[in-house]
């Protein structure tokens, strides 16, 4: 498999819009399998879809085949945008757009009674209503106010008080719908969101310290090498901010949502406690840093030279171990283990290797630059080693 992929990747070179629709077919087709494989982001994208569908269609069915109405667009419209990643956020924005409806329905009905021409009330109020749709009490729902409004004259019909509290009633039951479906069928619970996203980046850091590591020990590595592993680091900073959106996401998705459905739902019980996520923040900091040393060593206009030798071989299989490590923690993180003996054995080569490159530092047969720039990598990857291997009480409980 790794072999066609390479194969189509060199065929796709200096093609790029041909080579944009591959990866996209690609990336849509992994997202089909991990949906279908089980619960995860994708599955819970696919179940988000087809409930607002559901919702929509349920919508339509109560206004416009059971209440006969001929008009019921404003109800399914609204149930539609009402399925949202949380049920809070459903409550809020069903608040938020209900009064934008209200605000839009009752200007196009006072713009129509004054100018008595769709076209000229149109004129009139789609300028303030645009404006209002500004308004932060309005959230992100202000359109919906121009819209509404737009809906309303638009339709040919005589706009009267009765026809503009029609409009708000179809609205008040599409919101009403929208908000059940969400809340009552499979509610969105984005606890998993976290423990993937931290497992990710445990993983994505031991995939870039396994890659530093190999480049250094193998010596085939310049300043284009640096540079890509500068950029991985960069990925892994975004990879953070996604974490950070759903810790969010998850503190938002328990509000309003019953205990009974959750469980239904096999949401999971808990998530990782938010010392994680600064634990992980300062792991992605220190290897930042860590690519960063090793770029400036290569740039000929500086001064500071890489170590070379037998202590660079040393702290590539340092780097190596720790990689090992952040991959042991993504599978602590997603419910296995390596053991508590393999473990043991790892901690102990990683003192073994730490005690060596001590005294290669003590030695000072690099030279005085490249022993600084030394002493900041090992420095480095201390600071690594103790957020990712840390002390076993402080592990208690994870």
């Amino acid at each position: 498999m790794t072999t066609v992929i390479r194969t189509a990747r060199e065929a796709l070179r200096g093609r790029r819009p041909v080579a944009a629709v591959w990866w996209e077919a690609c990336a849509v087709g992994r997202s089909v399998r991990a949906a279908w494989r089980g619960p995860g982001r994708e599955r819970d994208l696919v179940v988000q879809s087809l409930k607002a569908a559901g919702a929509a269609l349920l919508a339509w069915a109560v206004a416009g085949v059971w209440l006969g109405d001929p008009m019921a667009l404003m109800a399914p419209w609204v149930a539609l945008v009402l399925v949202q990643a949380t049920v809070y956020s459903s409550v809020r924005q069903a608040g938020e757009q209900f009064a934008a409806i209200c605000a839009g329905a009752v200007i196009a009905s006072a713009a129509q009674a004054i100018t008595d021409d769709h076209t000229g009330a149109l004129a009139l109020c789609l300028p303030v209503l645009m404006l209002m749709a500004n308004w932060s009490r309005f959230g992100r729902q202000g359109i919906y106010a121009a819209t509404t409004a737009v809906f309303v004259l638009a339709s040919g019909t005589a706009v009267s008080a009765a026809a503009v509290g029609h409009r708000v009633g179809q609205a008040a039951l599409g919101a009403a719908i929208g908000v059940a479906v969400n809340a009552l069928v499979l509610p969105p619970i984005h606890l998993r969101d976290v423990r993937e996203h931290l497992a990710a980046l445990a993983r994505e850091s031991g995939d870039l310290l396994h890659t530093v590591a190999t480049g250094l020990r193998e010596g085939e590595w310049d300043a284009q090498s640096a540079a890509g592993w500068s950029s991985d680091a960069a990925r892994l900073g975004r990879r953070l901010d996604a974490l950070y959106a759903a810790r969010s996401w998850s503190r938002e998705s328990l509000r309003l949502t019953s205990g009974p459905l959750r469980r239904l739902q096999g949401a999971p019980a808990a998530v990782p406690p938010e010392d994680e996520d600064q634990r992980w923040s300062r792991v992605t900091g220190n290897v930042t840093a860590l690519t960063r040393t090793l770029a400036v060593t290569v740039d000929e206009h500086r001064t500071p030279k890489a170590p070379e030798g037998p202590v660079l071989d040393l702290y590539a299989r340092l780097l190596a171990l720790i990689g090992d490590a952040c991959h042991a923690e993504a599978d602590r993180l997603l419910g296995s283990s390596a053991g508590p003996r393999r473990e043991a054995e790892t901690e102990t080569t990683m003192d073994e290797l730490h005690r060596r490159l001590q005294e290669g530092l003590r030695e000072q047969g690099q030279g005085a630059a490249r022993t600084a720039v030394l002493g900041t990598l090992v420095l480095q990857a201390e600071n690594l080693w103790a957020e990712i291997v840390p002390e076993p009480d402080e592990s208690a409980g994870q």
